[in-house]
């Protein structure tokens, strides 16, 4: 077996190596071909790659040689700079990938099954919201006169009116801007490769022909819906927008909105969500919307306490 094995620009780490080239593509298996969401997959790998390269340094010769006592104390080293929920999601990872070893007999156990991690529990989530005044202003301070405000106004409005996540806009269509009954609807890829279909606000509706009948996109069907700007013409490209430049435009068009709360592009999401459920909508409806399994998922969006506990700490008068 070569001294580096490379697949989709995952690399064997050197302790998987000396368990010998059976052990060398199970591991590339793992992440190859059981994991087919990308951000888990990179999150995964991530993990996989600090654990196996700390257990070089704790002097661990194979990963067939990794014991309980190692993955508790990397954890615990974890826990000293990172969150519950990532040091939770990094044992996870590591809980997943010793599973996958054990099935395929390349380790007789898996030591990360007895470890715990830290407890954690949220009602919810951590993710800043926006009231719909700022919301709508945030809309409204968009320069739509250029191709980049249309793009930007329609993305950020289909967050908000449809609950969608980011990944599952970015990974749109032209196409997927579809009339149905008279309706302009959206057909969004959500996570597990679900297709989830969505009627537009009107709102959403105006933003998102405004956007494409003013770009010239229609034209091409199967082309990505939202894309990246040419250099030096301010006209869309081919190319489709990726999600850390999503991130980087809404925490540009809030800054100079005037808006300083720490927005993400979780945030429309959240706001949606509260602005729906303060205008007298159901969790439950909410949940189907939003695409989510469960309506636990959804309480984490929901930002209506945070109004009530605003006003009762005013009533603190000293």
């Amino acid at each position: 077996m070569p001294h580096l094995v490379k697949l989709d620009g995952i690399t064997t780490p050197p302790l998987v190596i000396a368990a010998g080239e059976r052990a060398g593509i199970r591991f590339l298996e793992f992440f190859a071909s059981a994991i087919r969401n990308p951000h888990t997959r990179r999150a995964y790998l991530r993990a996989a790659d600090d654990f196996l390269h700390w257990c070089v340094g704790a002097g661990v010769s194979s990963i067939t040689a990794v014991q309980p006592l190692h993955v508790a104390a990397w954890i615990e080293l974890q826990m000293r700079t990172l969150s519950a929920p990532t040091c939770k999601q990094r044992l996870a990872a590591i809980r997943h990938l010793f599973d996958w070893l054990v099935t395929g007999q390349i380790v007789p156990y898996n030591p990360a099954a007895s470890v715990r991690g830290p407890a954690y529990s949220a009602r919810k989530g951590r993710t800043p919201a926006l009231d719909a005044t700022e919301a709508r202003h945030l809309l409204d301070s968009i320069d739509v006169a250029i191709p980049i405000g249309l793009r930007d106004r329609a993305l950020i409005a289909l967050m908000v009116f449809s609950f969608a996540r980011i990944g599952a806009a970015v990974a749109m269509r032209v196409d997927d801007v579809y009339v149905q009954n008279r309706r302009l609807w959206v057909r969004l890829r959500e996570k597990g490769g679900k297709l989830h279909a969505m009627p537009c606000h009107h709102t959403l509706e105006a933003y998102l022909h405004a956007y494409v009948d003013g770009t010239g996109i229609e034209g091409d069907p199967k082309g990505p819906l939202f894309r990246t700007i040419r250099r030096g013409t301010g006209q869309l490209s081919e190319t489709p927008l990726p999600q850390a430049n999503a991130y980087a435009m809404v925490r540009r068009r809030a800054l100079a909105a005037g808006i300083f709360t720490a927005v993400g592009n979780h945030t429309f999401r959240a706001t949606g969500i509260t602005a729906y459920l303060k205008n007298g909508g159901t969790l439950e409806n909410a949940a189907s919307m939003a695409n989510h399994a469960s309506i636990r998922t959804t309480q984490l969006y929901d930002r209506r306490r945070d109004d009530i506990n605003l006003d009762e700490v005013e009533r603190i008068r000293v």
